[in-house]
């Protein structure tokens, strides 16, 4: 191997004038992999079916995930299994906080951390919350008076009559009760044919008697009912079913979370690490008693007097759409302040932590992000990566969470200063018993990319140590569990996780722009109705430009960090950078092709550049406020400082001083931002490769993964200037210095990556890095096919194989079932074992072992050594320090994936859903089983080849 010379440090600091720069050469700790810690690791929610949990059991999966490299769990109770309730363990009873107090002991034996759902199932609700507790939503009725008439019914809440008619033969879906039982009247007005507004609210008696008689024309009544969204815990477990609580009324939250306070303070328990809290996925909380007051209290104006507006009923005129605007405010305002500020207070207050998914929220979510401590995205599906040799499974979801919707959580994490983004990480990936480790790596490298940097699996179910197979599972999950054949090789996966997360929960963010997040645009152009959530599987359709335009940004080589109007009121500008409440400083601010803007948003935009910030504005400047109270006086402080912006054609890239600052116009964002000199990532605008940049004392951290059919093998620029760069493979755990160059004032590094795989720089602005040169390789002659002479037997497989196959060259085992018909049906590990001659006239420097097609991954030893596990594409390592000359034994130990059992269990009608609520969901509604599954390859499914290499440097 070759050494990297370097001058010793003293020798350096004989010479240096400037201490401070000689201080900042690497040293030998700064060439290391980060030392071990818990929160590196990959961590996992821990579903407990009816939290009918043991000890025993309890220990033993512990135990198990310490072994594999799982640092947390996060406990989340939900339905039971069926006939064991005898089992079952009430939520929050003495005995389940005696179980939840072995699993925090546990955990500090073994060092692995313990979070909870603040709750069972989600969303938090339970027993403890009445009818009247329960989330609001709007009921809306109408009522036709004539002149001189009077109202001939009572003012009651009218169900609409069903929109649909059910097929021949089915029947109607059972209603869960009538809303008139949750209903108390919160408004009654009256609108004239003749354009006049009367509040009848008053004269309504308690038996919906309303005293008034019409006058002057033709009147419509429109009575607003607070009613109920009458929404139960989804999946809860034994003690906390219940009504879903108002997230909208902090004397809900108290009460709700009364009951953790004297569950905890009664066993004397400890908190756990972290509270946590699912996505809003409560569709109708539309409403909160006393809204009314509460937006004219913000507003300064009646909702009442705009119901027509409001509801749609007069078109999507410009009053319509700024009343739900102003409207959709305040209910986003309710959940910051009523639930998500004292719902963090609560958790602090216990020494806890709070993890919260903001995504699905009726709200500005990256304001909601910025109060918890942990903003938590979420991977739903699975992305179409173009990358050779992945497997892609025929039954898929889309991924909805893209790296521009997973952008929302790091934004908020990098701008407020919080150390840690978090991830609900496979959900749905694919279908049960069919997730394979490689296809979740370049999935966890996507998120890496976007700024995640604390994976949480979705996930693992617990199940008693002496469960028969497969034990017990959650219905939408992929199995990260013993009870997973892929549990065999995961620790190689989770060891990739745990040193890419070191890296990237170290220092601090480094991109390069803010981008602003233009929310009363896209109140304003999503007007199906006045509630707007921002789901996850609805942001392409909710946030189309958005989202594209971060995807060109991303293409483009730059990065950004995205920003509400409430946080840019914190910026400040220092020696010309925009420096955010956490201290991230970011080059510029981008304002990407808005319309709507808040005249205090506009001023704080004009003062940051006044001060020496760099704005820019891409197709047009803003041009009008949102919402309808004080319009014209908005409208006037808007248009004052809008007039303060250099005239711009926006057919060109622009740049033009404003007072210290600098103002950049035109419609192409790479030239834009190149004129706010910043140079693009290369890696990711001309080499396609997607990557994730931080700052550390010395330099930056790059995360650098390629996620479609590209290599590259060449000098690569960076936009950053080093002095050294040291290479990581997380995968393989090596390490060495690059080869770098300075190519007309530009770094370049040499780096060599195949489609799916990933790299770690760390650069250093002044010295040499204390440590061996990486070995760069390329092939020098024809690759050594190694095919035949193979032999294949089943150290581990159920059912159990005892035979030995002769197979001459490496095959997918499922075909052999003339020979056993078991193969088609087995789940566990094939060995793979040949003997070969090494050839002695080869100049080689070493070689590399390519495995193909392996289904699904892959345990080598070569001589008896191990060698590698090998669990995402490409399957290939080097291995000529384990070769001999002469003959020589390779053994491939490939574990494949339990769906070919399963699907045998279901055409043998064996019974194993066994859950209660939902039993393991399908993708297809037509097909409940995996009876018609085809057989899935397994084992190594194409040639092996050793390709002799030579060093390039």
């Amino acid at each position: 191997m070759k050494k990297r010379v370097f001058y010793s440090l003293a020798t350096v600091c004989l010479f240096a004038l400037n201490m401070t720069a000689c201080s900042s050469a690497p040293d030998e700790t700064d060439v290391q992999w980060y030392e071990p810690k818990t929160e590196y690791k990959p961590y996992t929610r821990w579903w407990w079916h009816g939290s009918a949990v043991d000890k025993e059991s309890l220990t033993y999966i512990f135990e198990e995930f310490a072994d594999k490299g799982i640092g947390g769990v996060e406990i989340t109770p939900i339905y039971g299994v069926q006939n064991n309730e005898e089992n079952d363990i009430q939520y929050l009873s003495p005995e389940w906080m005696d179980m939840y107090s072995h699993v925090v002991a546990e955990g500090e034996r073994l060092g692995i951390q313990v979070d909870m759902m603040t709750g069972t199932g989600w969303p938090f609700g339970g027993p403890e919350i009445s009818i009247d507790d329960a989330a609001d939503r709007y009921l809306v009725t109408k009522f036709e008076v004539k002149e001189g008439a009077s109202l001939g019914e009572p003012v009651k809440y009218k169900e609409p009559a069903p929109q649909f008619r059910m097929p021949a033969g089915r029947r109607a879906p059972q209603r869960r009760g009538p809303q008139q039982t949750a209903t108390s009247l919160e408004s009654l007005m009256a609108y004239s044919s003749n354009g006049d507004i009367i509040d009848l609210t008053d004269k309504v008696a308690e038996d919906g008697t309303l005293n008034w008689v019409a006058e002057k024309g033709d009147w419509t009544l429109y009575a607003i009912f607070n009613g109920k969204a009458l929404m139960m815990v989804k999946r809860a477990a034994p003690g906390g079913e219940g009504y879903v609580m108002d997230h909208y009324n902090k004397e809900v939250l108290d009460l709700y979370t009364s009951k953790f306070d004297k569950a905890f303070g009664e066993s004397g328990a400890k908190y756990p690490h972290t509270f946590f809290n699912d996505s809003f996925e409560l569709a109708n909380a539309t409403w909160e008693q006393g809204l009314f007051d509460k937006f004219e209290e913000r507003h300064g104006y009646k909702l009442q007097e705009y119901l027509p507006e409001f509801l749609g009923e007069k078109g999507l005129t410009d009053t319509a759409i700024r009343v739900r605007s102003d409207y959709r405010e305040v209910i986003s305002e309710l959940l910051k302040t009523e639930f998500t500020i004292p719902w963090t207070e609560w958790a602090h207050s216990h020494g806890s932590l709070t993890r919260n998914q903001a995504h699905g929220s009726p709200a500005n979510i990256i304001d909601l992000y910025s109060i918890v401590d942990i903003p938590e995205c979420e991977s739903f599906g699975r992305t179409e990566f173009d990358i050779p040799a992945l497997r892609k499974d025929e039954y898929k979801r889309v991924n909805d969470g893209d790296l521009a919707v997973l952008k929302f959580a790091s934004s908020a994490a990098h701008i407020n200063g919080k150390p840690y983004t978090s991830s609900e990480t496979m959900t749905w990936l694919t279908e049960h018993f069919r997730t394979s480790l490689s296809q979740i790596k370049p999935e966890i490298d996507q998120m890496f990319c976007s700024g995640v940097n604390h994976v949480y699996f979705h996930g693992s179910t617990y199940s008693p140590k002496n469960a028969e197979w497969p034990g017990w599972l959650f219905y939408a999950s992929i199995d990260v569990s013993p009870r997973n054949p892929f549990w065999k090789d995961a620790k190689s996966m989770f060891d990739y996780i745990a040193r890419c997360q070191s890296f990237l929960q170290a220092g601090t963010p480094d991109c390069d722009f803010l981008l602003y997040w233009p929310i009363y645009d896209a109140w304003v152009d999503n007007q199906q109705q006045p509630f707007l959530q921002f789901t996850i599987h609805s942001m392409q359709t909710t946030l189309p430009v958005f989202i594209k335009t971060v995807h060109e940004i991303k293409e483009s080589g730059f990065d950004v960090d995205y920003i509400s109007d409430n946080l840019i009121m914190s910026l400040d500008v220092v020696n010309g950078e925009l420096v955010s409440n956490g201290g991230t400083k970011y080059k510029a601010l981008v304002i990407p092709d808005n319309r709507i803007m808040p005249a205090e948003t506009m001023q704080k935009l004009t003062s940051l550049i006044e001060k020496g910030a760099k704005v820019v504005f891409t197709k047009q400047y803003p041009e009008d406020v949102p919402g309808l109270a004080n319009l014209e006086a908005r409208r006037a402080q808007f248009q004052a400082e809008t007039a303060k912006l250099p005239a711009a054609s926006f057919t060109e890239t622009q740049v033009q001083k404003m007072g210290k600052g600098t103002v950049i116009t035109g419609s192409e964002m790479t030239d834009m931002f190149i004129a706010c000199g910043i140079e693009p990532e290369a890696f990711n605008s001309e080499f396609g490769g997607t990557s994730i940049r931080r700052n550390h004392e010395k330099g930056k951290i790059y995360f650098l993964s390629m996620l479609q059919n590209k290599t590259i093998d060449g000098w690569v620029p960076l936009a950053t200037k080093a002095s050294s760069v040291v290479i990581f493979d997380p995968m393989s755990g090596k390490r060495g210095a690059a080869q770098v160059r300075n190519n007309n004032g530009t770094t370049e590094v040499y780096l060599q990556l195949k489609p799916g795989g990933s790299l770690i720089l760390k650069t250093f602005d002044k010295g040499e890095a204390p440590i061996d040169e990486w070995e760069y390789y390329n092939p020098t002659n024809e690759a050594i096919v190694l095919n035949s002479g193979w032999k294949l037997d089943f150290p581990d497989s159920k059912p159990a194989i005892d035979q030995t196959f002769e197979i001459g060259a490496p095959v997918d085992w499922t075909t052999l079932a003339q020979q056993n018909e078991d193969v088609t049906r087995n789940m566990g590990t094939g060995r793979y074992s040949t003997t070969f001659t090494l050839p002695a006239d080869v100049d080689a420097d070493n070689w590399l072992l390519d495995l193909g097609d392996v289904r699904e991954s892959a345990s080598v030893k070569i001589n008896g050594q191990q060698v590698a596990v090998l669990t995402a594409v490409p399957f290939e390592t080097l291995v000529g320090p384990y070769l001999k000359e002469g003959e020589n034994t390779l053994e491939v130990e490939v574990t494949n994936l339990p769906a070919n059992r399963i699907a045998d269990y279901d055409r043998q009608g064996k019974v194993w859903r066994i859950f209660k609520d939902a039993n393991i969901a399908t993708f297809s509604s037509q097909n409940r089983t995996y009876n018609h599954w085809t057989l899935m390859p397994s084992g190594l499914n194409s040639e092996v080849k050793l390709i002799p290499v030579k060093e390039v440097f």
